[in-house]
């Protein structure tokens, strides 16, 4: 059994560098967060999908080790919800080890609990000034990469 754990937990590598993956319905908040990603001038690149379908198909791709995920929650077709399942039950995406974050303007205790229960590593509002969404966006940014993953020990 420890040996098994061994191997999974080799496996997971969290790539610090790799692409920003930003899934958001409303061309608005997008064209925000580019602004704010362009001033904050991290080396990740920044892929934003307008639904959860077209970055699944992305995430799936095998040369592609994202960062981490930001996730609107209410969009149209699959919603953030259950495109964190359809992450969270991809072996080849667990693999990765992509967090994955919650960044919407809904938030409700049940939406909170909800995205808890699905194992989400965070879970955050979006201030409605720009200041704050961009202090926000840095605190998480470098929270993760601060943020220890089992390939640290490799």
């Amino acid at each position: 059994m420890a040996l098994s754990y061994l191997v999974t937990t080799r496996e997971k590598i969290m790539n610090k560098t790799g692409p920003i993956i930003v899934i958001e319905d409303d061309p608005d908040d997008q064209e925000i967060l580019a602004i704010i990603f362009r001033n904050l001038d991290y080396e990740n690149k920044v892929h934003f999908f307008s639904e959860g379908a077209k970055a699944l198909v992305f995430l799936n791709q095998s040369d592609i080790h994202p960062f981490l995920i930001l996730s609107d929650i209410n969009m149209p077709k699959i919603d953030g919800f259950e495109l964190r399942k359809l992450v969270f039950n991809n072996e080849q995406l667990t693999l990765k080890c992509i967090p994955y974050l919650f960044f919407t303007t809904g938030v409700s205790r049940k939406a909170v609990i909800e995205a808890y229960g699905m194992s989400v590593q965070g879970f955050f509002h979006k201030p409605s000034s720009i200041d704050e969404l961009q202090s926000t966006v840095k605190k998480i940014i470098e929270y993760w990469k601060e943020c220890f993953a089992p390939n640290h020990y490799e």
